[in-house]
């Protein structure tokens, strides 16, 4: 797989992370440390989907566990403050893209079953190939989320 799109993704985002002054959500949604710590979630969820279709194995990707608010809070507490959540996401993306920079195409073509919600609707309940999840969070998941930590700051401002 090729994750250029992907690293430059994280990039933008990480860049929209480290503003000051990042303010609370006017609509009641995320902080920008839970984006954050929902982005470790997903990134680390994918990796280790990665992972298993590369050992062999048939697992399944579900997103409820990074939107889950008491998650999110015990990601936050697990690091001393913004500027730590950051380097976890810069680290962790990396780990991800290196994972899928080495996958075949026989693994990037292998279906997962995925479970995507969002704001507690359904958007994807089928099987994908593990390329598209991957490339989705180049296309859509991480581009949502670097546009709602710059809202924050418009918010904010």
């Amino acid at each position: 797989m090729n994750t250029t799109a992907l690293r430059s993704a994280y990039a933008r985002l990480l860049d929209a992370a480290a503003i000051p002054d990042l303010g609370e959500a006017g609509d009641g949604g995320w902080n920008a440390d839970q984006i954050l710590a929902h982005l470790l979630s997903v990134d680390a969820s994918i990796a280790a989907v990665a992972m298993g279709v590369v050992a062999g194995s048939r697992p399944t990707f579900d997103n409820r566990v990074s939107l889950d608010r008491w998650n999110l809070d015990r990601i936050i507490a697990e690091h001393s403050g913004r500027a730590d959540l950051i380097d976890h996401v810069r680290s962790q993306a990396t780990v991800l893209c290196d994972i899928a920079d080495q996958l075949n195409p026989e693994a990037a073509s292998v279906l997962v079953p995925s479970l995507l919600l969002s704001n507690d609707a359904p958007v994807l309940d089928q099987p994908i190939p593990l390329a598209r999840l991957i490339d989705g969070l180049a296309d859509d998941h991480v581009p949502v989320h670097t546009q709602q930590l710059l809202d924050l700051r418009a918010e904010h401002a």
